[in-house]
């Protein structure tokens, strides 16, 4: 597909997922998201000939101007949108296919662990929800979602719907994995807080029994 060709497609997407949009001058104008995109295709075309400056260059200036931050070396596909984009950030050697629908404040970063391949493959037609944190070379299988605020250190089998903190699947092919309970989703520093707690009340009970190993050994003597 020719490189203008998919610049519209990338303008048609935006009518198909955003009801507020009216005209492709509105859209081509004011989406921010949009922008985001054209620029990176822009500076990964530099980055695939090895213009690596430039393409840095162009990056860091659509990401002054549009608070998406995309890594020139990303791969992206077909009909890709970023609906109210600021706080995005699209690591290195993440992978995007086609259809794909990410919301503001999404990561698709890496941990710090890996080399070469540490970020994560997006399979086609997914969607990933507002504050959601896809980490490290994980795969989120086709037609998935990824819930609003999740943190995701897993790979994702198609067709699921990940939730949480960890992301876990709740929903696969169209059924139930288990009950989903919003009160109960992991809160690691409630987790880390009640392990101290615990911690220290042993600490309490050992030099409790200490102390009073001290006083009879006083009164004995």
């Amino acid at each position: 597909m020719g490189f203008f060709k998919m610049l519209k497609e990338d303008m048609d997407v935006v009518f198909d997922q955003d009801p507020a949009a009216r005209s492709y001058i509105e859209v081509c104008l004011t989406y921010s998201g949009l922008h985001a995109i054209w620029s990176h295709r822009i500076a990964h075309g530099f980055y695939r000939k090895k213009f690596f400056f430039i393409a840095r260059l162009i990056s860091q200036i659509s990401r002054f101007f549009t608070g998406v931050e995309i890594h020139p070396g990303a791969k992206i596909g077909h009909r890709f949108f970023i609906d109210h984009g600021m706080g995005v950030v699209i690591g290195e050697t993440c992978e995007i296919g086609d259809n794909v629908t990410i919301y503001q404040g999404v990561t698709l970063g890496g941990t710090g662990k890996e080399k070469g391949k540490r970020h994560p493959t997006i399979k086609d037609n997914v969607l990933i929800a507002t504050g959601a944190k896809v980490l490290g070379s994980i795969t989120i299988g086709e037609n998935s979602k990824v819930g609003a605020g999740s943190v995701v250190l897993k790979d994702v089998p198609d067709h699921a719907t990940v939730v949480g903190i960890p992301g876990r699947v709740v929903v696969q092919n169209g059924e139930k994995v288990k009950d989903l309970d919003h009160h109960k989703l992991p809160d690691p520093m409630y987790e880390l807080l009640n392990r101290m707690d615990t911690e220290i009340k042993e600490l309490q009970k050992e030099i409790a029994a200490l102390k009073g190993a001290k006083h009879n050994d006083d009164q004995s003597i």
